[in-house]
């Protein structure tokens, strides 16, 4: 057998016995329903920073986004903005669901929303965006699994065989221990996962000649590419502009990524921590002490600089590695062709798996040379595939266990009752994506694009609870209905029956769903207030702002905080990034780059750092992610079976 294969199986081993024993142990700790679901309300700073990571950032960072960086260039590369973005939210709304879930004893989102509003048409609501997200979400990853090892193993194991009994590890740790040894399973998997697009960064500029060489490749690149934006520039180096009057989003000229599009684009990736699964990520902490550094320094910081550079190493290095057979024939002075037999002699575009075979590919230059290392970083992407589906899969369980069974079918329900149902809705969720991933091959990536924007869509309840007590529990729940159905009619599985095809204006399903669900939201909330529900919702609003609020020093911050975090949305990743083109050089003039790379790449990381600055100085300065100055008291300690009168907060 193969070395690189020998190699593989036994990594693969050593961490699969790591994920195993963390599920015996979990399941010897899960005493109670809370202990199995939100691990008892006391995972530890550490432990959250690095799981929260790892959930937050998928296979799809590892695997999916260095082939679209690779396929659309920097334009695409705004994309890693997501490193700030996904926390945002964090920063936006995690502390105060932490207050809240501390203080009344919330397990899951449905519990907290139906409370507040006195409904159980949200819970049930949020069930719905859990499952809507979680089955087809796990299913991309469970597949991606597959692909990679059947790629890895030459064909050995099928991409379904592979995908299966991957899956099988995932049930039996995520099943056995709930949260908690998901929680601990993560934070390895975010060390795998940093440490994978690191060294696959590396190997593909070291095989490229080094830094100078990669930027004079994509130099020749540029002047070679085809595929030019309104104003003339290569596609790989340049936005298409503002927004296109298209009514089809990809059909634009020089590309779809128009800085409208990125901007919306990115609020489809804010729906990763405001999905009802984060939700319970921040009940499940001991304090709000671990939320500040999660979102600042290891995601702002520490994966935004990784992604900012070493995916963009692996995107725009395939190019000049011979995953471009157009470009290598045009420039073979440019290109070390060590992919070209990996890949069959074909373009990397019209290969079987397309960009998804870029990263397996970059892998497999380290074959020959350090076999071992094949087997390490094999496990790296299978690490971060499972990450994010872990998560999913614990706390969907989780929730149709609590917001279904206990809240309809079985209210008495015992805590070992509890917990065996949370650990069949696992296997359910699991086997949904699984059958997913087997039957509807060609449309997993859409089914899995429409999770992130339906996740996105649960911000206006999330703003309802957390801060503003004007939203109505019919505006909510007509506001989030009427988001799903337009980011299903502006996404290309419910845009071809339609006649603006999807992304219409260059304007990604989330940024339409957003548009739909908070207009709806207001107009209805206009008409719907009730001075019995509002005192009802002032409970809640009230507690909030004795334990969250700004001291009265920094509330002159405010006003500053706004203008810092609308001119960072703006410029870094909106309309205003199209100054990012030109701004430190010609596009068409690799002699006049200010930093010896494109204008658009530099760009980027200047916005990067002032990215994590904006995010420091909400979560630190703004007090918004920090520990409360006066400590919350639970109204009752039996946690796990908490039964609230909704008349009665």
């Amino acid at each position: 057998m193969d070395a690189k294969i020998v190699w593989l199986f036994i990594f693969v081993a050593l961490y699969w016995s790591y994920c195993i024993f963390w599920g015996i142990k979990g399941a010897m700790s899960a005493r109670t329903a809370s202990d199995y679901f939100i691990a008892g309300r006391k995972i530890s700073l550490w432990v959250f920073v690095l799981a929260a990571t790892a959930t937050s950032f998928s296979g799809w960072t590892f695997m999916g986004h260095p082939g679209l960086l690779y396929r659309d260039g920097f334009q695409y590369a705004y994309a890693s903005f997501y490193a700030i973005t996904i926390p945002f939210t964090g920063v936006i709304f995690l502390k105060r669901q932490w207050i809240l879930g501390k203080r009344f004893g919330f397990v899951t989102p449905g519990e907290m929303l139906s409370t507040y509003f006195k409904s159980d048409a949200i819970r049930l609501l949020v069930v719905l965006v859990a499952l809507i997200f979680s089955i087809p979400y796990l299913g991309l990853q469970l597949r991606a699994s597959g692909f990679l090892f059947n790629v890895l193993t030459d064909g050995l194991l099928g991409v379904e065989v592979g995908m299966w009994l991957l899956s099988l590890v995932v049930i039996i740790y995520v099943a056995s221990g709930g949260l908690r040894a998901v929680a601990y399973v993560d934070t390895m998997q975010a060390v795998l996962l940093a440490l994978g697009i690191v060294a696959i960064g590396i190997i593909a500029v070291n095989f490229v000649g080094g830094w100078e060489r990669l930027n004079d490749g994509i130099a020749a690149l540029a002047q070679f590419d085809q595929k030019r934006t309104p104003d003339g520039y290569s596609h790989y180096i340049a936005i298409p502009g503002v927004i296109q009057m298209v009514s089809n989003g990809p059909s634009a000229t020089g590309g779809a990524w128009t800085g409208i599009m990125i901007l919306t684009y990115m609020f489809a990736l804010m729906g990763i921590q405001s999905a009802p699964a984060f939700s319970m990520w921040a009940f499940s902490n001991h304090s709000p002490k671990p939320f500040a550094p999660q979102q600042v320094w290891a995601s702002s910081f520490g994966i935004g600089f990784i992604l900012m550079t070493f995916t963009a190493m692996q995107g725009l290095g395939g190019h000049l590695l011979g995953a471009d057979t157009a470009f290598a024939a045009a420039h073979p002075d440019m290109v070390n062709n060590v992919m070209g037999a990996g890949l069959g002699g074909k373009d990397l575009m019209d290969s079987a798996g397309k960009q998804g075979m870029l990263v397996p590919q970059l892998i497999h230059l380290m074959a020959d040379a350090a076999p071992w290392l094949v087997g390490l970083l094999s496990v790296c992407a299978l690490a971060a595939m499972q990450s994010t589906g872990a998560a999913y899969m614990s706390t969907a369980g989780g929730m149709l266990t609590r917001d279904v069974l206990k809240r309809f079918i079985l209210p008495t329900a015992s805590h070992s009752v509890q917990k065996l149902w949370g650990r069949i809705g696992v296997v359910l969720i699991v086997l949904a994506a699984l059958l997913v991933a087997t039957t509807a091959t060609d449309a997993l990536v859409l089914l899995g694009g429409l999770a992130v924007a339906y996740g996105f869509q649960m911000w206006p309840a999330l703003i309802a609870v957390c801060w503003w007590p004007y939203l109505t529990r019919a505006g909510v729940v007509l506001g989030l209905i009427a988001g799903l159905i337009a980011v299903t009619l502006t996404e290309k599985i419910g845009a071809q029956f339609m006649p603006w095809g999807r992304w219409p204006l260059t304007i990604h399903s989330a940024g339409w769903g957003i548009l739909f669900n908070f207009g709806i939201a207001l107009v209805v909330s206009n008409f719907t207030q009730n001075t019995a529900d509002r005192e009802h919702r002032m409970t809640f609003h009230k507690f909030l702002r004795e334990h969250a609020s700004l001291p009265a020093s920094k509330k002159g911050l405010v006003p500053v905080a706004w203008i810092i975090t609308l001119v960072w949305f703006f410029f870094g990743i909106g309309p205003g990034a199209v100054i990012g083109n030109t701004i430190f050089g010609s596009p068409n003039d690799a002699t006049t780059w200010t930093f010896g790379m494109p204008s658009i790449w530099a760009w980027q990381l200047l916005w990067w750092a002032l990215g994590v600055g904006m995010m420091w100085f909400l979560a630190y300065k703004m007090q918004m992610s920090t520990v409360p100055d006066k400590e919350v008291q639970a109204l009752q300690e039996d946690i796990g079976d908490v039964h609230l009168d909704l008349d009665k907060p």
